[in-house]
């Protein structure tokens, strides 16, 4: 197995930050303390250039890259390396005044003033070569630096505009999609309901606040159009880069649970994943947020099926949520170094400097407004620069999962539009995160992953809600389990199609009532405080929510409901498919029922945890492992605030970091350990 790192020249864990030195150019000692700093917080890299535009381009066509070029020679010179950000995420002011077609409009249909960033109109063809301009330029100056090792495509894309333009490009894409056939998209919106049949294409109007909202297959649709658009924006930014610049991977920051594009569309325009991280430590039980954090590392890292970058992350408090908490001392390395655990192969922080004035003025940073090492925030990232260092051979190392989570943007984006279930809130995210959450308690490399991926290698895949399922989608998980794997579906199953139409004929739909070996009649939603009950495994699980009515054709009935009108009916039902096996929860509960039905799985599966624990580990303490084909690298993390725990490992191993070679570790509070398994 060969070592796949981000940024091949620079095969190492990037320990670095977001640095914007133009703040600081009317001071430049500023810019020599900084180099000191970087050397004495083991700092390897720094993020440069991403809101630079305005100081690169002070004027259309007028280009001035004396700071950049003066910053980057000493980061180089202090035996650094760049990641160069291209700027569109923020525009200079004289852009917007020349061409205000480049400013994006609301749903209201009014255009925005100049303002904030990450809001231009990802369609206009002048903002478009206007980037392609600068980048250019970026590329023929910087492209053969040997301190730029990678690119940084714009910033944290997100949005939409219902400019004109957005208006007819969401039309070409109907079009496209619908062989330019009104008469296919009418029948494929059914939009006789309500009348809403339209006549030819250019009736068509994105949904909003004063337009269609009705029509489901629109609203589909249109945010997969926000998606395809940001995808053909973020390749016109590539194609001078590509050009002139080859040898450099590129990459683009995306986010904690980001609703409004399906990053799993970006795959094949981006040459690493990487992701801003900011979860809201100590709001609850600290386990319960970092397996939500882990959920996402894992999907970053099995969104190319290779180490990711950790682009941004505080190593103190941010100052944008509702309120803006610390992290506790250990935490703030903990969190860092789960991010290697799950297969980053860098961390970066969010900012180096804090800034004097504006929004960001209290966001944490490396270095505080008094401007020296002599702080708490600045030993724990030196700290975390020291273990990076001495763990420096795991970089570009692989985690191989023999589970995976399956997880759809779109099939997100058609439940929270359908008007039923419960209406506002079909929890979703938290569906998949508990699902994902029995691994990461049961020390499991876990992965993230679209119903199109590759399932093969998979021992066990669980399909949470997977509401919409297309031919695509239902013949790749009939086909995972007629190969011998085990799919463990739930309520909800296979309910629309593509075009979020309801299936005839029954449901789950199509092959997968075969596979499933039910058919379900209907489904009741639970209010809040109504509970139901089923027994599985000699124990008896409350139920809460959902209850589908189901009913067996092929399959075996392994818990009955015990109330409601739908008593003695199945809850839980397991089909032999082919050389497979399909699980079907029809009831969603609070932990208890899918932790029995995971435990009987792996248990048949041989799915393995990384050290030796024959169940759930002690509360807060997880496990994960990376590989390079010859040495097994096992993390062993400690949520817990206040209590030490026990871990036993499934054999005498070195600790990475004080040599010592022992078998049962005892881990500190917010506290880890990394072990070298070597076979």
């Amino acid at each position: 197995m060969k070592k796949k790192h981000p940024c091949s020249s620079f095969p190492h864990f990037i320990h670095g930050a977001d640095y914007n030195p133009e703040q600081w150019i009317y001071d430049k000692a500023v810019w020599d303390m900084d180099m000191q700093l970087m050397e004495k917080a083991h700092t390897n890299e720094m993020t440069v250039g991403i809101f630079s535009w305005a100081k690169l381009e002070p004027s259309e066509g007028v280009y001035d890259f004396s700071f950049l070029d003066e910053i980057i020679d000493k980061i180089g010179k202090n035996g650094k390396k760049v990641i160069l950000s291209t700027p569109s995420g923020a525009r200079p002011h004289w852009l917007a005044e020349k061409y205000p077609e480049v400013l994006r409009v609301g749903q209201d249909g009014v255009r925005e003033h100049f303002r904030a960033r990450e809001n231009h109109c990802f369609t206009s063809p002048v903002y478009r070569e206007k980037v392609k301009n600068i980048n250019r330029k970026l590329a023929e100056r910087y492209g053969n630096n040997p301190t730029v090792i990678a690119w940084h495509i714009s910033n944290e894309f997100n949005g939409e505009c219902h400019c004109q333009l957005c208006c007819d490009a969401f039309r070409d894409f109907l079009k496209n999609k619908f062989n330019n056939n009104i008469d296919e998209l009418n029948h494929n919106y059914w939009a006789d309901f309500w009348s809403h049949t339209y006549a030819n294409f250019e009736q068509i109007e994105p949904p909003g606040k004063n337009t269609e909202t009705g029509i489901h297959g629109l609203n589909l649709d249109w945010k997969r159009f926000v998606t395809h658009q940001t995808k053909e924006f973020i390749k016109c930014e590539l194609e001078p880069i590509r050009e002139i610049t080859p040898h450099l991977p590129v990459t683009t920051n995306m986010m904690f649970e980001f609703y409004d594009i399906d990053y799993y569309k970006f795959v094949d325009i981006i040459d690493f994943a990487s992701w801003d991280s900011y979860p809201e430590w100590h709001s609850c039980d600290d386990s319960v947020i970092a397996s939500k954090t882990a959920f996402w590392h894992d999907l970053y890292r099995s969104l190319m099926k290779k180490p990711f970058l950790l682009m941004e992350s505080t190593p103190s408090l941010v100052n944008w949520k509702p309120y803006n908490k610390m992290k506790r001392p250990g935490l703030d390395v903990l969190s860092s170094l789960q991010a290697i655990a799950h297969g980053s192969d860098s961390v970066q922080y969010f900012q180096w400097r804090k800034s004097r004035g504006s929004s960001e003025k209290f966001h944490g940073a490396v270095v505080g407004h008094d401007g020296t090492d002599n702080t708490r925030v600045f030993r724990s990232v030196k700290k975390t620069g020291e273990i990076l260092e001495a763990i420096d051979e795991i970089a570009g190392s692989f985690v191989d999962s023999q589970v995976a989570v399956i997880f759809d943007w779109e099939n997100m984006w058609a439940l929270d539009d359908c008007q039923g279930y419960a209406k506002d809130d079909k929890k979703y995210f938290e569906t998949c995160y508990d699902y994902h959450r029995l691994f990461w308690e049961r020390g499991i490399n876990c992965d993230i992953v679209s119903p199109k991926s590759d399932l093969k290698g998979y021992k066990i895949v669980v399909a949470p809600m997977l509401y919409l399922t297309d031919a695509e989608t239902i013949e790749n998980l009939k086909n995972y389990v007629s190969d011998g794997g085990i799919l463990y579906g739930t309520y909800m199953m296979g309910t629309v199609d593509a075009n979020d139409l309801c299936y005839l004929g029954g449901i789950p739909a199509k092959d997968l009532r075969k596979v499933f070996g039910i058919v379900s009649e209907e489904i009741d939603t639970l209010y809040p405080h109504e509970r139901c009950h089923t027994v599985f495994g000699e124990a008896e699980h409350e139920l809460i929510d959902y209850c589908e009515v189901i009913h067996p054709e092929t399959a075996e009935v392994v818990a009955s409901y015990c109330d409601g009108f739908y008593k003695y009916s199945p809850a839980v039902t397991i089909n032999s498919f082919n050389k497979g096996k399909a699980v079907y929860q029809a009831a969603r509960d609070r932990q208890s029922l899918k932790s029995a039905i995971i435990d009987m799985l792996i248990q048949e599966s041989g799915v393995t945890s990384v050290v030796d624990a024959l169940g759930v580990l002690p509360h807060g303490v997880t496990a994960h492992s990376r590989t390079d084909g010859e040495n097994l690298y096992i993390f062993v993390e400690n949520y817990s605030c206040d209590e030490s725990a026990t871990v036993k490992l499934r054999k005498k191993m070195k600790n990475m970091l004080t040599g010592e070679f022992c078998e049962i570790c005892e881990i500190a509070p917010y506290g880890f350990a990394i072990f070298k398994e070597e076979h």
